[in-house]
């Protein structure tokens, strides 16, 4: 998906510890050969030009999501604070909601499904499998259908863990793809090659003021 060289950033939080964003489909979170201008670059861009920094400026990458996938970014705008988002994180103490489009009708209104992963790098492909496999990590989500119209269904996801392409491999694992995500499945790939997931929403405890912080976005309109 074409992006211009410099773009604003949509900011939609920022206090002195913290800074989230919206990534948009097609971006990656962090700086990669050959390809658009990053979140980070744009976010680092934005926080020079507002306060006038000199230099360069500090800006912490807490956690990533995938380049055909849009939504919620967070990062950390000071080093204190990434260590502790980081830990949060690692704690599993944040909440992190999603809304993928599928093909077909998942088999409950909401469920929670339960598989265990395994990463093949080279191919960068995540296999889900329903019983224990040997080196495989233990990945869970709760879905809830939201909508759908026989073709396909809005789903609403709490990821309980984070593991790489969980969600993609997961709902591919219970015959549901996410539309556009052909790599896991989909009959077709979407014309701008993103594919319908969405960060929505994170709640965590703000890592310095101890307050509960509740970051949300609608999705794209699929």
């Amino acid at each position: 998906m074409p992006i211009a060289k410099s773009q604003e950033p949509n900011i939609i939080y920022e206090d002195n510890h913290l800074i989230a964003s919206i990534k948009k489909s097609g971006q990656t979170v962090q700086p990669e050969p050959n390809k658009p201008q990053s979140l980070e670059e744009e976010v680092k861009a934005y926080i020079k030009k507002k306060y006038d920094k000199p230099g360069d400026v500090f800006l912490g990458v807490i956690h990533r999501l995938d380049m055909p996938v849009s939504g919620i970014v967070l990062f950390a705008k000071t080093s204190k604070a990434l260590a502790r988002m980081n830990e949060l994180f690692h704690d599993r103490n944040v909440k992190k909601f999603y809304f993928a489009k599928v093909e077909h009708k998942p088999p409950h209104a909401a469920d929670l499904i339960t598989h265990y992963l395994k990463r093949d790098e080279k191919k960068n492909f995540t296999k889900a499998f329903v019983s224990e496999v040997k080196d495989g990590s233990k990945a869970q989500l709760k879905y809830e259908v939201i909508e759908n119209n026989g073709k396909f269904s809005i789903l609403k996801i709490e990821l309980l863990t984070g593991r790489k392409h969980q969600i993609r491999a997961q709902l591919s694992a219970i015959g549901c793809p996410i539309a556009g995500d052909v790599k896991y499945g989909a009959l077709k790939p979407n014309a701008d090659q993103s594919i319908c997931l969405h960060a929505a929403e994170l709640v965590f405890e703000h890592p310095v003021k101890k307050e509960m912080v509740h970051l949300k976005s609608a999705h794209p309109k699929w």
